[in-house]
């Protein structure tokens, strides 16, 4: 619907040139800047890497004076090779017969085996396996109803847990609630498995989610929309 006065208004006004200029730039900025912290990264983490690995190695395996430069990542091939054959030892008898005498050699150290200890919690739960790592994203109500947060479900609650809270195994499921944005802190909660909502999304749709504090959501269709034919 039209009104005698919007003959009188002056029409749109068009973007000058500087307005182009500086949203071609901050378009260029947003698309330029993923790129260039990803390759900035992983060129300071193989930079980083090579200076701890290759004072290490001898220099008759360092490709340097063969090929003529120096190849920044050759530390993380090393590195690589290394724990996988670490890896390989530690499986067999005698790889677990060394740590085994390692370990109590370290035990009797007060500092050091604090120190030990710390760092092997911390490598055993980051670098779990997969029959460790948690199960599926939920929804609880906490820390009061009507106030959902995401979880993570691990196991069903066991032994002392599981006696002193009462019910069966299935009843009883522990929780982490990660804090944003660094999902590695967090609370270890229970819950009765039916205050439980698990959600279709994965584990690691749902950590960024959590990382991102809300801004980034999975790319899946809404469950309450109807299907599309």
């Amino acid at each position: 619907m039209t009104t005698p006065f919007d003959d009188d208004l002056p029409p749109p006004r068009k973007p000058g040139l500087f307005a182009r200029i500086r949203s071609s730039f901050l378009t260029g900025i947003v698309v330029i800047a993923p790129v260039a912290l990803t390759v900035w990264f992983l060129w300071t983490f193989a930079g980083w890497v090579d200076s701890f690995v290759l004072p290490l190695v001898p220099e008759q395996f360092k490709p340097q004076p063969y090929i003529g430069i120096n190849l920044r990542g050759v530390g993380i091939v090393f590195f690589l090779i290394f724990t996988v054959l670490i890896g390989w030892i530690a499986k067999g008898l005698m790889g677990r017969s060394l740590i085994r005498f390692g370990e109590s050699i370290v035990s009797r150290m007060p500092i050091v085996r604090s120190i030990y200890s710390g760092v092997k919690q911390i490598a055993e739960t980051v670098f779990a396996q997969s029959e460790r790592s948690f199960e599926r994203a939920c929804l609880i109500e906490y820390p009061r109803k009507g106030i959902w947060a995401i979880g993570f479900v691990s196991t069903a609650a066991k032994g002392e847990i599981k006696l002193r809270a009462g019910g069966d195994d299935d009843d009883l499921v522990s929780v982490f609630v990660p804090t944003t944005p660094n999902p590695t802190s967090g609370f270890l909660l229970y819950f009765p498995r039916k205050d439980v909502m698990e959600l279709d999304m994965t584990v690691e749709d749902a950590a960024k989610l959590v990382i991102s504090a809300g801004l980034v959501y999975p790319n899946e269709k809404d469950p309450s929309q109807p299907a599309s034919s």
